[in-house]
């Protein structure tokens, strides 16, 4: 008897848990969770779906700051949705600063490994990005894309939403 697969929802990080900024997010200071955020995480971990966070860290590659700045926000997001992220995967990578890596979102490495690590089908499992690349490297690994985008721009997810909370509505939805 074969253990089924387990289903999940990859999230980016900047621009869906957590507002962007130009210079980065690496200091708690400029941490800012949007409403609905800890609600739409909830949501998914109650509809039985993994959670793990899929991030591009260029500013390790450019010196900015380090890999521990980048777990201490997650620390700070896991605290904000009551420890609802199941792991969290970052590329440290900037083909500019420290060459090309297939890590590297539109690669797929990051979703693949997470893939092979909690035996997750695909086939049941989603990428939630806020950037085309999201969108790439999820197809890339064979799941169904929602593109957080605003209602002027055109998507290239499978689904679009305004953001994560309806993105998870969305989810929901149709996996019911």
């Amino acid at each position: 008897m074969s253990v089924p697969k387990k289903k999940c929802v990859f999230l980016d990080r900047d621009g869906v848990l957590n507002e962007d900024c130009p210079d980065y997010v690496y200091d708690l200071k400029d941490l800012v969770i949007p409403a609905g955020v800890p609600q739409a995480l909830q949501m998914l971990k109650k509809a039985g779906y993994l959670l793990i966070v899929i991030t591009n860290q260029a500013g390790i590659a450019k010196g900015l700051y380090t890999a521990e700045n980048v777990y201490i926000i997650h620390e700070a997001m896991q605290q904000a949705s009551e420890n609802a992220l199941d792991d969290l995967y970052f590329s440290p990578y900037h083909p500019q600063f420290s060459g090309a890596s297939l890590s590297r979102k539109p690669g797929s490495l990051m979703l693949e490994k997470a893939i092979a690590k909690y035996d997750i089908d695909p086939e049941l499992s989603w990428m939630i990005g806020d950037r085309d690349r999201d969108m790439q490297a999820g197809k890339n690994a064979g799941v169904r894309t929602i593109h957080i985008v605003p209602d002027t721009e055109k998507s290239e997810g499978d689904y679009a939403a305004a953001n994560l909370l309806d993105a998870a509505e969305i989810i929901v939805k149709i996996s019911a």
